[in-house]
């Protein structure tokens, strides 16, 4: 899966999930920037794992932080599912 489809998809799961356009969200942005709190963060995991059909331990959830993150850490599970 190309690195824009994830991010894309990332971005519009995370939109959808704390009810923000997905304009206000880019490639870079930082949760602290977009207002996720601790509650909003765990929903946008959930979210992401049934999205991408994922699960992400809770020491990689613990270090996710921005929309890159999020995307780096998903290619990685993806690519290790095969």
């Amino acid at each position: 899966m190309a690195e824009e489809d994830v991010t894309r998809r990332v971005i519009d799961t995370i939109a959808k999930t704390i009810h923000q356009p997905t304009e206000s969200i880019g490639p870079e942005s930082t949760f602290e920037a977009i207002g996720v709190d601790s509650l909003d963060g765990i929903q946008i995991l959930f979210a992401l794992e049934q999205e991408f059909d994922i699960s992400i331990s809770d020491d990689e959830a613990k270090k996710i932080r921005s929309v890159p993150d999020v995307v780096a850490g998903i290619r990685l599970l993806l690519a290790a599912k095969g």
